[in-house]
């Protein structure tokens, strides 16, 4: 007799963040965004505590995903960046955080804009990337959603930098993405 094969589970649903900028407060200098350098100094955006909340409400796993060069640059600490981290997944709920510790230079897959973060984490929690949202502020954070083949929505702090190609969704602050992005989780 042959068994049937049960069905897979479904794969689950994901909202990538970047962090600087998106979950905390990036110091913005000359129109150019930083992190900040210690736990002191790490302050959540107005924001991002509802944002999550809602977003974990409609059943998403909530996964940051920050490229932390300064760490390679010596201007950091790996310390430092963790702590952050930490205070961050506890406060705000998050599933996992996934850091790309290295500069451009490096040319490693998992600095965005390369999607290597992205595809990380939907391997190990099993998300269906399509069916999910990076939401970011930066160019870079846009196309390592797009190259990952998720939808992407841009915070657009008007930083004097590249603005990124296409995004999806374009709003000034995490706030107005979230009845958008609840919509999308919902499809």
């Amino acid at each position: 007799m042959i068994e049937p094969r049960s069905p897979s589970p479904p794969q689950r649903r994901a909202v990538f963040f970047d962090r600087d900028g998106v979950l905390d407060r990036a110091k913005v200098i000359d129109g150019k965004p930083y992190p900040p350098q210690s736990l002191a100094e790490a302050e959540l955006m107005p924001d991002a505590l509802d944002a999550c909340r809602a977003f974990a409400g409609a059943g998403a796993l909530l996964i940051c995903v920050t490229n932390q060069p300064d760490v390679a640059r010596g201007t950091q600490s790996v310390e430092n960046v963790e702590a952050i981290n930490a205070w961050l997944m506890e406060t705000l709920g998050l599933d996992a955080c996934r850091v790309c510790w290295h500069d451009d230079v490096e040319g490693c897959l998992c600095r965005k804009p390369k999607p290597g973060l992205l595809l990380q984490a939907a391997e190990a929690y099993d998300v269906d990337l399509a069916a999910s949202i990076m939401i970011g502020d930066r160019w870079r954070d846009i196309e390592a959603g797009q190259r990952a083949g998720c939808h992407t929505v841009f915070l657009d702090y008007h930083y004097a930098e590249r603005q990124p190609d296409a995004p999806d969704f374009v709003f000034s602050s995490l706030a107005e993405a979230v009845a958008p992005v609840l919509s999308l989780l919902a499809a």
